[in-house]
């Protein structure tokens, strides 16, 4: 049987919705303001006049289209070689014995809490002397040396979860042990390749502190960057809802990623957190 929920756990419900949608709301409110109403002082929480001059004018923007195509090549090429490389390491360290592994997953989980703000100094100075800076590459590697190990450690619980008969009855069936990794295993830790490859996606899209500091033109600047070179009439005035629209067209397709791939995530999230 079900277990009813009490009022005050649906009031507690409803109070964290509101809590985590507001400023969500608000921000789309802002988005569809002329920016006389913004610059007014005191807006209303809801449009005056709704208009779409905001998102017109930010999608016909040169640099926002370019940010726009250098986050999605910079986060999709680092998702795809993270998860790729992960995917191999995890299955050797949960699979094969060999001295040091659990110094490897330990050194892994230590890159993963180094704090990105320490970084940026060195990565400054060692990107302007090897040529990578303000290059897609200087912001592939970053984003795969922090994404790479909590993408290991996740497919390596996965790949001890399946088990090991499957890969030797495929063996034993004629398949080589690429041939059963290929087709058997890869297949069986979907779920948590998905996750990998969604928090690998989502650290390198959302990423700011990389992308201003290792960037200088448009020729590999982000969106989170970029947003912070809109300006408005003066530098007392930003333009509000120019940068709410453009802070939802960026938005937009993390959703959509959601929404198509929720099943799978929530899988991958949950899997191993009960055990029979």
């Amino acid at each position: 049987m079900r277990a009813k929920l009490g009022p005050s756990t649906i009031i507690g419900m409803i109070a964290i919705l509101v809590w985590c949608l507001l400023p969500v709301v608000w921000i789309i409110m802002l988005s569809f303001k002329p920016e006389a109403e913004t610059a007014a002082g005191s807006p209303q929480f809801l449009p005056k006049d709704w208009s779409w001059e905001n998102y017109q004018s930010v999608l016909q923007d040169d640099l926002f289209q370019r940010a726009l195509i250098n986050s999605f090549g910079i986060s999709l090429i680092a998702t795809v070689l993270s998860v790729m490389i992960a995917t191999l390491t995890a299955y050797a360290v949960a699979r094969l014995e060999f001295k040091g592994k659990r110094v490897v997953l330990s050194i892994a989980l230590a890159i993963a809490m180094f704090p990105v703000v320490s970084l940026v100094g060195p990565l400054f100075d060692m990107w302007r002397a090897v040529g990578l800076y303000d290059t897609w590459l200087g912001l592939i590697i970053p984003y795969m040396s922090f994404t790479l190990p909590l993408a290991i450690w996740t497919l390596t619980a996965f790949f001890r979860e399946i088990p090991w008969e499957m890969e030797q009855a495929a063996q034993v069936d004629g398949a080589t042990s690429w041939q059963a990794f290929r087709k058997v295993i890869v297949p069986l830790a979907a779920p948590g390749v998905f996750t990998a490859a969604i928090l690998t996606f989502f650290f390198a899209w959302n990423d700011f502190v990389f992308g201003i500091s290792l960037t200088s033109t448009t020729n590999a600047r982000p969106v989170p960057a970029a947003l912070a070179f809109f300006v408005g009439p003066d530098q007392f005035n930003p333009p509000t809802s120019t940068l709410s629209a453009a802070a939802v067209v960026v938005t937009i397709p993390i959703i959509i990623i959601v929404l198509i791939f929720q099943r799978k995530i929530v899988a991958g999230l949950t899997s191993g957190a009960v055990k029979g």
